[in-house]
């Protein structure tokens, strides 16, 4: 068996046994984002909005990204590019104070709009695959034609600010609601979301957003290969039966017997994220 048996960095390509041809799906360009969107309407639910009726302050709060719907259309006059229409749908859920000692939490929809251009390169072929059918003849799938595929990963957002805002102020009440929204993402929530809230006061809600997006094509590439990837480790199955066994393994937890002498300002996603959920 050839000596590098195992993904990782290769030294020396002498052990290379041949090479091959994959169909996979090949990164034509990708590009990444770190959006403070400004502003997003909150939609609350019929119980989030009778809880927001009485609201005195709100303390923020964090946000789940439920869905993002994509959309891939060729560029006119710009031969390869395709622009990449997003729209993201967030669970967001505010800490309002309403005079209590503890806060309420209100919940809602909030939805942001997003478009970038990518390279996707060129390709008019009519794409068709047989598939097989347990216990039926074989059909055909379906045909696809070659058209670049977007790819959209994105984290859940940091809540920056919240804010309430009269409906009649700044004109904000010439704003378009937003009156469909896909059932997987409705189905999210327990109650039915108010979307005509014509009289009363709006909520707005600022969000940290970090995605990262890319445009892929099938394509067939010729790699080199060492061997079979053949796994080296063996499968660990805890021990269920003994909880102690278990607790063994869980290190002490010196932080929280030892407080820390100073408290310092988060930089990283992670930490930012759990500051803006609990401050």
């Amino acid at each position: 068996m050839a000596e590098n048996g195992m993904p990782g960095p290769v030294s020396d390509l002498s052990c290379v046994r041949e090479a091959v041809c994959i169909h996979t799906k090949k990164i034509f360009d990708s590009c990444r984002d770190k959006d403070c969107i400004d502003d997003l309407r909150f939609y609350p639910t019929a119980a989030a909005q009778d809880v927001l009726s009485a609201c005195q302050m709100i303390k923020g709060g964090t946000a789940e990204l439920l869905y993002i719907y994509t959309d891939v259309e060729p560029v006119t006059f710009h031969r390869g590019f395709y622009s990449i229409d997003m729209r993201f749908f967030y669970r967001v859920t505010l800490q309002v104070c309403t005079g209590t000692p503890r806060c309420t939490e209100a919940e809602g929809l909030c939805v942001f709009d997003k478009r970038c251009i990518l390279f996707g390169s060129e390709g008019s072929a009519k794409v068709f695959s047989s598939g097989t059918v347990m216990q039926q003849m074989d059909v055909p799938g379906p045909v696809r034609s070659n058209l670049p595929t977007a790819v959209v990963e994105a984290v859940d957002p940091i809540v920056l600010d919240t804010r309430i805002a009269d409906c009649c102020q700044n004109n904000s009440c010439c704003e378009c609601c937003l009156t469909e929204i896909p059932a997987c993402v409705s189905q999210c929530f327990d109650q039915d979301l108010v979307f005509d809230d014509c009289g009363k006061r709006r909520y707005y809600v600022t969000l940290g957003q970090f995605s990262l997006v890319r445009l892929e094509r099938d394509a067939q590439l010729l790699i080199p290969i060492y061997d079979y990837c053949i796994p080296q480790t063996e499968c660990e199955c805890s021990d269920q039966e003994n909880p102690c066994g278990i607790f063994q393994h869980v290190a002490f937890p010196l932080n929280e017997f030892f407080p820390p002498n100073t408290v310092e300002v988060p930089c990283d996603y992670r930490s930012t994220r759990s500051y803006c959920a609990t401050r």
